[in-house]
């Protein structure tokens, strides 16, 4: 059995506000973790500034120029996604293959690194329920056996994360394309916009599914697709929980952004969206050992189940 295993079979059934609430105990219980995830996250708090600030002039700039109706518009036609990407300018154009080719790279490495020191810690203050000082907290080996299944099982989220990220930026051009023309646009913007919503859901539900094989190649490390086949297992029966999850953060992220963007400065929007971050992955860890402790709870009773079951056959043919 794993790490803390027999502890969370311990534990109540966790609900979302439940998981979010023992997400959010964890470092205020241990004020030294807090600090430690303060100076783990430094880095990708410094790469996000210089990030924030390529994205919101460019978008800003896209949207300005996408206000303006195409010499290329003709009644009963419809502007393609290629026709719109030409239309941005190579300027524009160059600027997103910055902002993509910064989230491929370093952005992803940053994250993962400042989410396997937080799981890695976090999980023993969680399991063990004990406090750790900083110097406890700071020394704590990192194997490299669990650091490579961990790097492994992030490319493939990444990968598969990614891949959803551009259908859906794909669906958003093309809703934009289609709702210029007034002839056609009721009927295919309905149609885009549900195959949007039903995807962004389902990329919701997936999304809980890819942190938590991150999770387990951390703690158990099992890493690529074992790691996902896990996940999957330890999931059924609890996929609305987990979206519900993602759409929690994605909203507070997007909060977070809003208000950073029309009330407060660049450096405490992506201070508060670092932390947004931590918090997500503390509650995807939690997440996982709910999800756990209810596969093994469900073992434990149907062996039970058939060893009762048993008892009372003998019993019968005894009496027979």
């Amino acid at each position: 059995m794993a790490i803390g295993s027999k502890h969370v079979l311990q534990k109540q059934k966790l609900e979302l506000l439940d998981i979010i609430k023992e997400a959010m105990f964890i470092p205020v219980k241990n004020i030294n973790f807090f600090f430690f995830i303060i100076i783990t996250s430094f880095p990708l708090f410094c790469l996000l500034v210089s990030s924030e600030i390529l994205l919101q002039s460019t978008f800003t700039e896209i949207s300005h120029t996408l206000n303006y109706q195409p010499s290329f518009h003709l009644p009963f036609t419809w502007p393609t996604p290629f026709d719109i990407i030409s239309n941005l300018g190579d300027e524009l154009l160059y600027r997103l293959v910055q902002l993509g080719l910064l989230y491929l790279v370093p952005l992803h490495l940053l994250e993962f690194c400042s989410a396997f020191m937080t799981i890695n810690v976090a999980s023993d203050i969680y399991t063990e329920e004990r406090k750790m000082s900083l110097k406890e907290i700071v020394q704590k080996p990192i194997h490299k056996a669990k650091l490579r299944a961990a790097f492994i099982t992030s490319v493939y989220a990444h990968a598969l994360s990614t891949s959803t990220l551009l259908g859906l930026m794909w669906l958003v051009t093309a809703y934009y394309a289609i709702f210029w023309n007034s002839v056609v646009s009721v009927f295919f913007a309905v149609f885009h916009g549900a195959a949007f919503v039903a995807l962004l859901m389902k990329y919701m539900e997936w999304s809980a599914a890819w942190k938590m094989s991150v999770v387990i190649s951390i703690v158990e490390e099992k890493y690529g697709m074992d790691a996902l086949v896990i996940s999957d297992y330890f999931l059924r029966g609890s996929e609305q929980r987990g979206l519900f999850l993602m759409l929690f953060f994605s909203g507070l992220d997007f909060v977070i952004r809003m208000v950073g963007l029309y009330w407060c400065g660049i450096i405490l929007q992506v201070f508060l969206l670092c932390l947004c971050n931590t918090m997500k992955w503390m509650a995807s860890m939690v997440y996982f050992y709910d999800c756990k402790s209810r596969i093994l709870e469900k073992k434990v009773d149907e062996e039970m189940g058939k060893e009762i079951k048993g008892i009372d056959e003998q019993s019968s043919l005894a009496r027979e």
